[in-house]
């Protein structure tokens, strides 16, 4: 059996003077990839701050952490005559590699830090933000997981799959290519759901939005058809319950892969990429 190759880089303290309002370096590593051959895997997390992510033609996953520095309020009487605000650049990030499993990390719980990753085109990715931060994601294809809370998603020049939600934030997402057969799922809870696919474009469509309009310039062909049964059922005490789904189903090109958007306060963009 073949040892598996394990790289960690933790990057410790910087220590950075200002005189003014210098802009902090924050942290950056290179991680080398087992197999440069294969296509990569990069997971990040956050609980406060954002994530960008950038497909480039490397071999290497490259890692920034940019900390936001924040000045705290002085106690009244403090004297800081003659001193010097000591700007503290540490972000804790930790990055670990395992055949071309590339994980990372940064000690966001207090402070906000930026991620800003570049990556092989051909990278699959598992990205979550809490608070105070978007995810951004450019130019790379594969297998896409994104969930931001309190922030917007956007996926620019995509291909492959998403599974993509922004739950108080705007998702926004256009595709270059989109893997056959595969199911997608786009979703959020205040803000709009936004999405570009290719022109020919194949999909079974669940669209379901509360508080918002679903548009699209594709010819998406409605099932105006009875709507499932997702509940039918009686209680011990004999009350009977029935409940029909509220989605809306449709095909776009004859149908494929069931692709699901939905909404609850704010409209849904089904475009066709320009």
């Amino acid at each position: 059996m073949r040892t598996a190759h394990i790289r960690t880089l933790c990057l410790g303290l910087s220590l950075a003077a200002t005189a003014g309002a210098q802009e902090t370096t924050g942290d950056r590593v290179a991680v080398p990839l087992t197999d440069a051959s294969r296509p990569a895997t990069i997971k990040a997390h956050l609980v406060n701050g954002g994530i960008t992510v950038k497909g480039t033609d490397t071999k290497e996953v490259v890692v920034e952490a940019r900390p936001r520095t924040a000045v705290r309020r002085r106690s009244r009487g403090e004297s800081t005559d003659g001193m010097t605000r000591l700007v503290l650049t540490s972000t804790g990030l930790t990055v670990t590699e395992d055949h071309n499993v590339v994980d990372i990390s940064a000690a966001s719980h207090v402070r906000a830090i930026d991620l800003v990753v570049q990556v092989p085109v051909k990278s699959s990715l598992r990205l979550a933000c809490v608070n105070d931060g978007d995810i951004v994601v450019e130019n790379v294809s594969g297998e896409l997981e994104i969930n931001n809370v309190n922030g917007n998603v956007t996926l620019t020049s995509v291909s492959g799959s998403a599974v993509a939600h922004a739950l108080n934030g705007n998702l926004i997402a256009s595709f270059r290519e989109v893997t056959a057969g595969k199911a997608m799922s786009f979703s959020s809870m205040n803000g709009k759901v936004d999405v570009a696919f290719p022109a020919d474009f194949k999909a079974n469509v669940v669209l379901k939005s509360d508080n918002g309009e679903v548009l699209s310039d594709f010819d998406v062909k409605l099932d105006q058809g009875k709507k499932p049964i997702i509940q039918d059922s009686r209680d011990k005490g004999g009350k009977y319950r029935v409940q029909v789904e509220k989605a809306v189903y449709g095909t776009i090109n004859g149908g494929g892969p069931e692709v699901q958007f939905k909404n609850f306060n704010g409209n849904i963009y089904i475009r066709k990429a320009k």
